[in-house]
């Protein structure tokens, strides 16, 4: 499939369209887990906006339409924690989420401080993120019961 997907910084504006990507891109997690209470789909427009602007957020477009996004900070110990890398149902297994997962991981590599490693998570049912991230080069470190909610996977890879 050629598509003309363009990756870039998440700019202000895109926050409501990110949001929606999200509440659509996580049902499909929901119904995995039994849980539509999950962070994702109760998150309000502005603390996607505080994210946006305390970290760093990549969108891919196809035209005008956020197709995808991945969102990352670092926190004092020099871990970059990526989270909430999301991919249009219709654009998923064409290496968007891959290509995402790269753009973030160069862009933490060149600041000034470079990082330690990065950090994402993921629930243990969620085999397609697991499989992707794996392929990335990231390995389990722990996992966590939260209730009724998934069992989070934590994976890690050195920066």
């Amino acid at each position: 499939m050629g598509l003309s997907v363009t990756i870039s910084a998440a700019a202000a504006q895109d926050a409501e369209q990110i949001l929606k990507l999200q509440y659509l891109c996580y049902q499909s997690e929901a119904e995995l887990y039994g849980d539509w209470s999950i962070e994702p789909l109760t998150q309000p427009l502005d603390a996607v906006r505080a994210e946006l602007a305390d970290g760093h957020c990549l969108v891919a477009r196809l035209g005008d339409e956020v197709v995808a996004s991945v969102r990352a900070r670092t926190d004092e110990d020099g871990t970059v924690h990526i989270a909430k890398l999301i991919v249009h149902p219709r654009m998923r297994r064409h290496g968007i989420g891959g290509r995402l997962l790269d753009a973030i991981e160069r862009h933490f590599a060149a600041a000034d401080t470079a990082p330690k490693r990065f950090q994402l998570f993921t629930g243990h049912r969620s085999e397609g993120n697991l499989r992707l991230y794996r392929a990335k080069g990231y390995a389990q470190v722990g996992a966590r019961e939260i209730g009724p909610r998934p069992t989070l996977v934590t994976l890690e890879k050195a920066a």
